[in-house]
């Protein structure tokens, strides 16, 4: 019995010690077995990445931000990664940015992917309405996720409002609280 709980013990503590280090990624959230969301990881967190099981990287900011990883996309590719692109300007996200970002989801279903963006606000923002969408998660339990990284503000709750009306979906729940900003219709 001893020398199955020592086996046990070895292979879950490896696991246990990559998610812990995944924790330390700023912003980091993790969704469910395939899906996380982050801001920026460093050239070493990407190593961790792919040692967690990651397939797939997909970065929603410019590669000309102070602090984006120089080369990143090599990196990611280097590390046996997929490795997606999608800049999106931080006051005009698009519904055909969302759209882009969904097929790429679409794709690979069951690729296991890094979301990223510098501080996790615009990721957070697509994981939200990824799930809520494409993974049918419950929009109360989505927002209380969105809500630990942060409150869109005005540009990204109009985003937020427009992706999902064009899903014919609205922002309402029972229990959702979208703050008391005077921009809320």
């Amino acid at each position: 019995m001893y020398k199955y709980l020592s086996a046990i013990i070895l292979i879950a503590l490896p696991t246990a010690i990559l998610a812990a280090e995944l924790a330390e990624i700023s912003n980091y959230r993790s969704y469910n077995e395939t899906f996380a969301s982050s801001g920026q990881p460093t050239a070493l967190q990407l190593e961790l990445v792919a040692k967690s099981g990651f397939d797939r990287v997909i970065y929603l900011a410019f590669t000309d931000n102070e602090t984006a990883v120089e080369f990143e996309d090599r990196i990611v590719k280097k590390l046996g990664m997929e490795y997606v692109h999608i800049p999106i300007i931080f006051h005009q996200p698009t519904l055909a940015d969302f759209h882009l970002f969904s097929a790429v989801m679409r794709q690979s279903p069951d690729a296991k992917t890094l979301l990223h963006c510098q501080i996790n606000l615009r990721a957070s923002t697509f994981s939200f309405l990824h799930r809520v969408i494409n993974l049918d998660v419950p929009m109360l339990e989505a927002k209380e996720d969105l809500d630990s990284v942060w409150e869109p503000d005005e540009v990204w709750f109009r985003f937020i409002q427009t992706v999902l009306g064009h899903h014919d979906m609205g922002h309402d729940c029972d229990g959702c609280d979208w703050g008391s900003n005077e921009f809320i219709e």
